[in-house]
């Protein structure tokens, strides 16, 4: 039968307080979760790579799926409630772009690349994870650019569409250059391009593919609004 290979303990860089050891150790289940998967990581390998006991996490987590809730939560949940306090102001135009540039941040970030291989590649064996997943990021996004959405078709700057799908279309657009972007995906088809530039021609489509008026056009290509100019879009 083999055996999985423990995973090498890294020494903290300096020693924490106790209260920040809860974020010491979620640190370091990201790191361990994305090297072995989540099936095959074990809890004193994240202590271990924490530089503390076993028994410290217990203190604190009763068990790995637990542990990767509260990951999830500090990640992906986060940056979903940045774009919900973000998105507020503005034109619904100048909110989506808001939302789409967080989130595009935020695939572009590490973090993201190991959580995306979790969820396609191991969540299926985590029936409860799976759906807290689905409820709390998944859906939970989906009603921050839909609700965007709905509030640009009322105001006559999107065409009329489904904002749910147009939501899902947006999610999909973004997830897949974030993954062309990626060298490690095996599949880095956009490499050559800058993060920027990947975003601004990103951006500039998906706006042009739902404003409607005159405004709402301008303000897709670069035009001022409000004095501050939305993208200022050139593609060589």
């Amino acid at each position: 039968m083999t055996r999985t290979a423990p995973v090498p303990a890294k020494s903290p860089k300096w020693r924490r307080r106790p209260e920040h050891r809860p974020q010491q150790i979620i640190e370091a289940a990201l790191e361990v979760f994305g090297e072995c998967g989540l099936a095959k990581s074990r809890l004193q390998d994240i202590a271990a790579r924490a530089g503390v006991s076993k028994g410290t996490i217990y203190l604190y987590f009763p068990n790995k799926e637990e542990l990767f809730r509260e990951m999830i939560r500090q990640t992906a949940v986060a940056n979903i409630a940045l774009g919900e306090k973000v998105t507020t102001q503005g034109t619904p135009t100048q909110q989506l772009y808001a939302a789409m540039r967080g989130y595009w941040d935020f695939v572009c970030s590490p973090v993201f690349s190991t959580i995306h291989r979790l969820v396609l590649g191991e969540l299926h064996q985590f029936p409860d994870l799976a759906e807290f997943y689905a409820n709390e990021v998944t859906a939970r996004g989906l009603r921050l650019l839909s609700g965007i959405i709905s509030r640009g078709i009322d105001t006559g700057e999107f065409r009329e569409i489904d904002p749910m799908v147009a939501s899902r279309m947006l999610v999909a657009l973004t997830v897949m250059n974030g993954i062309w972007r990626d060298k490690h995906t095996g599949v880095p088809l956009l490499c050559h391009k800058k993060d920027e530039d990947v975003f601004r021609e990103m951006a500039h489509f998906y706006l042009h593919s739902l404003t409607t008026s005159a405004g709402a056009s301008a303000q897709a290509d670069g035009a001022p609004s409000d004095a501050d100019s939305l993208i200022p879009f050139d593609n060589d």
